[in-house]
């Protein structure tokens, strides 16, 4: 064939080439196939259900004062352990590294959108040596380029599903935050309750002491019975065993809080044995509506991303059953000299025609698994409509119930104190001295829980409401 021809061939060739690669670039710009995903709506109450008390108001949520709200409380202790546990919580760090591991996935799967480029080498000698026959030697290499023309959108799928997913990983980091933070405060609350109980205890403690005394020396005169002695040397006896289970607790809590902080336990004792009052809950506290806690909760974020990932899965199922389009292209050398060169370039088909029903089965397998994760979105919105409702109900209540506590807390610190006044004076018998001094130290120590108790309970609805996932910044801390 004259040159010329071979040349015009060659052009042909080229333009018919570059013709099938427009056609399947194009085809690739299409919708891929497999659901197109789309966020579920659902019918939120307007309002919440229970009512507003105790200082509850519909205010809009506030994300800046939301997102640090254990400043509200004013108590500098707690805020150095929750700016420590933020640093060092291992189920944090655990959490962050999660989030670094689906970006690695996610740009591991972006990746399957460029070429793939290869390079091979190589050198033999060969011959031998009996036969005096010379030895050759044979160059070898070259480069290998393959591509797959993403024509039905499975690679985009993919794509999809991975970027949904380093998202819901970024979400249930923002949830182990949330649910850290909490954790820290209510351990806190709580190893101040034990301490404000255990000095209660120490308090009515030496109160018991003195009328043991006043009793023992009224005895010892003879103006009362070795009963009443009796009496009062159990009572303080009991009040004395109250004393190592509090410590115990006190301990524990102590322990908890060294640990949440990626610390040894006991680590913190020295810090936290002085006692401090508890943190004061603040005048006003914005709950919004429904709609704005759903938007914020990150639990709830974290579902509705694990759907579109899901959702974007099964498109990546449905691919299969199409053919795939790839673009190979070597040039490389194969020769006894390290000179001239050969090349091909030309698309490839691949079409999985038969395979028992396989694919069909795992488009199947797919469906169930993205109803399941939309059938868990539904759960996450209703366990967190559930979880605001309970968390003002109790925070509310439990202050309804301090206050009648407080109340009842006084009359019987009176009463004990009339009661040791009357005895002294010889109107009444020992036995209403004891009975008035086990009844005050059961209601302070029930005052002293339930104060404890309506702070732990704001701090569950700030949990609930979706409170401290933005105290650090995202990049910072998940990068």
């Amino acid at each position: 064939m004259p040159p010329q021809a071979r040349s015009i061939r060659f052009q042909s060739g080229c333009i018919r080439f570059f013709l099938f690669v427009c056609i399947l670039a194009l085809a690739a710009a299409c919708a891929a196939v497999g659901p197109d995903y789309t966020r579920p709506e659902f019918t939120t109450p307007a309002k919440w259900n229970g009512r507003l008390q105790g200082g509850l108001t519909p205010s809009e949520l506030d994300p800046a004062s939301l997102s640090r709200w254990w400043e509200d409380l004013g108590d500098p202790a707690l805020s150095r352990l929750i700016e420590a546990a933020i640093e060092a919580n291992l189920d944090l760090r655990t959490a962050t590294s999660q989030v670094r591991q689906a970006r690695a996935d996610r740009a591991r799967t972006r990746a399957g959108r460029f070429p793939t480029l290869s390079r091979q080498d190589s050198a033999t000698l060969s011959g031998q040596t009996d036969s005096g026959v010379g030895s050759s030697k044979l160059y070898s290499g070259g480069f290998d380029a393959s591509w797959e023309i993403d024509v039905f959108g499975g690679v985009r799928r993919a794509v999809e599903a991975a970027d949904a997913s380093e998202e819901a990983a970024v979400e249930s980091r923002r949830d182990v935050l949330v649910s850290v933070l909490a954790e820290v405060a209510l351990n806190y609350v709580e190893l101040r309750t034990f301490q404000q109980r255990h000095t209660i205890a120490e308090q009515n403690l030496e109160n018991q002491e003195e009328a043991l005394e006043i009793v023992r020396a009224q005895v010892t005169a003879g103006a009362t019975s070795d009963l009443d002695l009796e009496q009062a040397t159990s009572n303080v006896a009991a009040t004395q065993a109250q004393l190592p289970s509090l410590y115990q607790n006190i301990s524990r809590a102590q322990n908890r809080l060294s640990v949440l902080l990626g610390e040894t336990p006991g680590s913190r004792a020295e810090e936290l044995s002085e006692f401090r009052e508890l943190p004061v809950p603040p005048i006003e506290i914005a709950v919004g509506v429904p709609a704005e806690v759903l938007r914020r909760r990150p639990d709830v974020r974290a579902a509705e991303r694990q759907l579109a990932a899901e959702t974007a899965q099964v498109g990546v199922a449905t691919a299969e059953l199409y053919p795939k389009f790839m673009l190979n292209g070597s040039i490389g050398i194969e020769s006894l000299s390290i000179s001239g060169a050969a090349y091909k370039i030309g698309p490839e088909m691949s079409w999985r025609i038969f395979d028992g029903g396989r694919t069909r089965r795992e488009i199947e397998i797919q469906n169930t698994v993205q109803e399941q994760a939309l059938i868990a979105y539904e759960g996450a919105v209703l366990e967190a409509l559930e979880d605001v409702e309970n968390s003002m109900t109790d925070f509310a209540q439990e202050q309804v119930r301090l206050r009648w506590l407080r109340e009842s807390s006084e009359a019987a610190s009176q009463a004990a104190q009339l009661a040791a006044s009357r005895y002294e004076a010889g109107a009444s018998p020992f036995l209403e001295v004891l009975d008035a001094q086990r009844t005050l130290l059961s209601a302070e120590d029930t005052q002293a829980a339930s104060e404890g108790e309506v702070v732990s309970n704001l701090i569950r609805l700030y949990k609930s409401l979706g409170g401290g996932w933005t105290s650090i910044e995202p990049d910072r801390a998940e990068d």
